[in-house]
């Protein structure tokens, strides 16, 4: 049988021989996940279950990024819950306090998650590592626990959507601007639990973070996973990120697609999700007017090094406009530092951003940037629902790194190329 690259990643995991999409199956996973939301409900579901312990210290990871530095008592408690469960089962890969940063781009960094791997996490975004060739998906709490205490979980095999991108990307178009458009192209449910396999040149010439923030975003087109395939540039990064033993990872060329999509982005311009889903997407000279009271950069979408690089070029001897908030929240201290050793920290604050800890804080309106009604938000976080980032009353626009820096300078929203 000829195989998509996620039937190919989970038969590597799988004693039986998968035969295609619809079939059920139970794999060995290469990690559990959750977060200091999500971790309490499975430490609470482990003991329902009379579980004394995980499978593996070292591969379960608690990361305690959403609602830290700890915003309130209830924060605090539940963090200290998660602290003192992974004290107790000698979890390895535990993290809080100054080793703390966005899950999603920390695990990447760290060497944690990586090709080939299987990642069911207690997190929607989970599916970020495909864009390292891993079958990474978000479940739910109780589902963790399962595959915490078991090492193995099930899964239906999934269809696969293949799309081939092509053309040249204008200089202030990024991944995110591509899977924005992709995303506007088939809705938020145009995938559903469907493996979103990319490929065609474009993907080839692609670093991985721009890789890691489309797969990102898989899930709000209600994809299982979002799956690049492991070249030698996924190598490299796995290895400069302490990983070995990796290798090349493909589908096969004959594998059956329940559908194969064509994206040109010769010409595209930067895209821009408007309130209030992330399928409401329209090219940026179409969204007038629009003036704005805050812009985030950060998130586990583009907070890394790369999304930060971009926007201090642009921003660089500009200032904020009057009356604007631009919070910036490098996505993990190694991020942080380096940008700090690149004088990109300097350049938002002389900018006159605000610049925060590593913490998912405004992207689920946890912390640290929260909207009032009527207010209006760009934010390259990766969901704009109603009532996302605080009141139901403000509204969220999503784009990229490139137009959030000119947004912030002009005060409304803007291509980058008019600042």
């Amino acid at each position: 049988m000829h195989q998509t690259l996620a039937e190919k990643i989970l038969q590597t995991h799988c004693r039986e021989q998968i035969t295609g999409p619809g079939q059920i199956v139970k794999c060995n996973i290469s990690l559990a996940l959750a977060n200091d939301i999500t971790a309490p409900l499975a430490i609470k579901s482990l003991k329902a279950m009379e579980v004394d312990a995980v499978f593996d210290p070292s591969r379960v990871a608690l990361v305690c990024d959403h609602f830290t530095p700890n915003k309130d008592i209830a924060s605090a408690e539940q963090v200290k819950l998660v602290r003192e469960f992974a004290r107790a089962q000698g979890i390895v890969h535990y993290y809080e306090g100054g080793e703390v940063g966005v899950e999603h781009a920390l695990l990447p960094e760290l060497g944690i998650v990586g090709p080939g791997d299987i990642v069911v996490g207690a997190d929607s975004h989970t599916c970020t590592y495909g864009g390292l060739g891993a079958f990474a998906t978000g479940l739910g709490s109780t589902d963790v626990a399962a595959a915490m205490a078991l090492g193995e979980t099930w899964f239906k095999v999934p269809e696969t959507i293949r799309v081939e991108i092509s053309g040249h990307m204008d200089p202030y178009v990024t991944g995110k601007d591509l899977i924005l458009n992709l995303i506007g192209r088939i809705g938020v449910s145009g995938a559903l639990y469907k493996a979103l396999e990319f490929g065609g040149p474009v993907i080839r010439d692609m670093d991985v973070e721009a890789r890691m923030t489309m797969a990102n975003m898989a899930i709000e087109a209600g994809g299982k996973v979002g799956l690049f395939p492991v070249d030698e540039t996924t190598l490299v990064y796995a290895r400069d990120h302490g990983r070995s033993g990796d290798v090349l990872l493909a589908p096969d060329p004959d594998a059956s697609y329940a559908r194969v999509m064509h994206m040109d982005v010769t010409g595209m311009e930067p895209q821009i999700a408007c309130p209030h889903l992330p399928d409401n997407v329209k090219p940026v000279s179409q969204v007038k007017d629009v003036r704005v009271d805050q812009v985030v950069l950060g998130s586990c979408t583009n907070g890394r090094i790369s999304d930060l690089r971009r926007a201090a070029k642009l921003i660089k001897g500009k200032k904020v406009a009057k009356g604007v908030r631009f919070v910036v929240l490098p996505a993990t201290p190694g991020i942080y530092k380096q940008a700090l050793k690149e004088g990109l920290i300097e350049t938002f604050m002389d900018a006159g951003a605000i610049v925060g800890p590593p913490t998912c804080g405004p992207c689920l309106g946890g912390h640290m940037g929260i909207l009032a009604g009527g207010e209006k938000c760009l934010a390259t976080t990766n969901r704009n629902f109603r009532g996302r980032m605080g009141s139901l009353d403000a509204e969220v626009y999503l784009a990229g790194p490139d137009v959030a820096a000119a947004t912030a300078v002009a005060g409304e929203i803007v291509h980058p190329e008019t600042i």
